[in-house]
């Protein structure tokens, strides 16, 4: 597990936002990840999970809140100036163009970098072997899996030093979900900070340093991801278990 007797890469504090003026999904969040960390945000449907990652990619803007970025308040600011800080975002749904091939979709991730492409698009191909042999097919005939795999992929062309993951498992195979997560993990290993929203909450909380559950659009148990797991509350509430088990 990464030290997190540092200065947090990522803080959200008192963070409240929605989608519709005067109701707010999000109702006063408080967040951190370290640099390194893996940090999943689990929780029942509706509790504003991904709301969150929104809101911090700069998709949705904070009625009220910081959200500090590698020492800088990025609450507001839009998202192509958000990912020239340094974070990424891989949405659940509509992450790649269906009509660019698998090469071509990486260039477009790398569209805020003045360098060779070349060099970097092999880096990604070999850390993602599923889809370097599709290098030239459209993106919108790969499985769901692959999908995620090059959503990944176009994302770490920038290089970001935090990768928010919304939903990555989401109507996967059970095959693709066990490669979708080796391949989080390997990214994280990397040395890349990573944000996981996820409805697997088991399986996030097993490869997490920490955890959130947010409910009702707050923060409302936080500890290591082992913690978490090992919560009766949490278990009862949110990983299928029952105070018998």
């Amino acid at each position: 597990m990464p030290a997190t007797d540092t200065t947090p890469l990522l803080t959200v504090e008192d963070v409240w936002a929605g989608y519709v003026k005067d109701l707010d999904i999000l109702q006063g969040v408080n967040f951190r990840i370290y640099p390194g960390e893996l940090v999943a945000v689990i929780g029942p449907n509706g509790a504003g999970k991904s709301t969150l990652a929104k809101t911090i990619f700069g998709l949705l803007t904070p009625r009220q809140g910081e959200i500090i970025f590698q020492g800088e308040n990025i609450a507001g600011l839009k998202s192509d100036r958000i990912v020239k800080h340094g974070l990424c975002y891989v949405p659940q749904i509509a992450n790649v163009f269906p009509s660019l091939t698998v090469e071509e979709n990486l260039e477009m991730g790398a569209y805020a970098r003045n360098e060779p492409l070349k060099p970097l698009k092999e880096q990604i191909f070999a850390k993602f072997p599923a889809i370097a042999h599709r290098r030239h097919q459209r993106a919108g005939t790969l499985s769901g899996g692959e999908r995620q795999l090059l959503a990944m992929g176009k994302a770490l062309m920038l290089s970001p030093s935090l990768l928010l993951l919304d939903e990555p498992s989401a109507a996967l195979s059970p095959i693709m979900v066990h490669n979708v997560f080796d391949q989080i993990k390997e990214i994280n290993q990397s040395g890349t900070a990573i944000v996981l929203v996820e409805q697997n909450a088991r399986k996030a909380l097993e490869m997490a340093d920490r955890g959130y559950v947010l409910e009702a659009g707050r923060d409302r148990f936080e500890g290591t991801g082992v913690d978490l797991l090992n919560n009766p509350k949490v278990a009862e509430l949110y990983l299928g278990a029952t105070k018998h088990e």
